[in-house]
Formats: structure tokens, C-alpha cells, sequence
């Protein structure tokens, strides 16, 4: 029975760290997909209070949608351990302004301190992102039809 269990734990074990790599794989191509996307660093971006959803793509990288095409690429100092795992954030800001160095990423109980904030040409970033779907499901299709002759 001991062995049993033991399986089972290590069968378990090994499934989670496939499920990890895999997302850490998944966080670290989008994160080069935002960098290819993005400007040079800034101090500061105006920010109303609220964002229409975030992303993180590392332990101290996320990525911050504002507007329908406006985000940011934001580096905290790290590593925000409760970045990756976390379902929600908090970005503090100081008159509606978002600041380098002095407002930070709230994750949990952490305050993780902005170290850097690129401006995402986010509208160039979405159209990218259709593109290689469409040049995905072309793929497939092209792969399909081969398979049936």
C-alpha cells in the first residue's frame, strides 16, 4: 500500500512540473512577443484606477492592459515571488500617475517596487497575434488535407 501511495505522489509530482514548464515556456514566448512590441523605457504613464487585464510573464515581468490599445511592460523589482500565481494585482499611483521608482505592484501581502515601464504598441501586438493564429490554423488545415490523400 506504502508503494502504492508513493506512486501516486510521484505520478503526481511529475505531471506538475510538465503543467509548470509548459506555462513558464508560454509566459517566456509572450513575454518576447511584448518585447517586440514595446517602446523605450519611461518614467511614467497616466492611469485612472483601473485596467481591462493583466498578465504576468515572469517573476517580476507582467504586463499591464490600460486601454483597447494601450499596455505597458512592466519590471518590478524581483523576483515578485506571488506574481505568476496570483489571480489579481494592485498598481499603486500618485495623482493618476504611474511612476518609475516610486509606485509598486501589490501582490498579495508583497509590494513589488516598478523598476521599469515600457509603453506596448498593443493594437501592432494583437494584429501579430491574429496573424500567426491564422497562420496556425492554415497549417493545420494545409496537414489535414495531406493526411487524407
Amino acid at each position: 500500500m506504502n508503494h502504492r501511495i508513493s506512486l501516486i505522489m510521484l505520478s503526481a509530482a511529475v505531471l506538475a512540473a510538465c503543467a509548470s514548464q509548459g506555462a513558464r515556456e508560454r509566459d517566456a514566448e509572450a513575454y518576447a512577443l511584448y518585447q517586440d512590441f514595446s517602446g523605450a523605457p519611461i518614467d511614467e504613464f497616466t492611469y485612472l484606477g483601473r485596467y481591462d487585464g493583466w498578465r504576468p510573464l515572469g517573476k517580476n515581468v507582467l504586463a499591464v492592459q490600460t486601454g483597447i490599445s494601450e499596455a505597458y511592460l512592466i519590471k518590478v523589482q524581483g523576483p515578485c515571488s506571488d506574481l505568476q500565481f496570483s489571480n489579481t494585482i494592485g498598481i499603486t499611483s500618485t495623482g493618476n500617475t504611474v511612476r518609475r521608482g516610486l509606485d509598486a505592484v501589490r501582490v498579495g501581502g508583497l509590494r513589488c517596487p516598478i523598476e521599469e515601464i515600457r509603453p506596448v504598441d498593443y493594437a501592432a501586438l494583437k494584429k501579430a497575434r491574429r496573424e500567426d493564429a491564422e497562420l496556425d490554423r492554415a497549417r493545420r488545415e494545409q496537414g489535414e488535407t495531406t493526411a487524407k490523400q
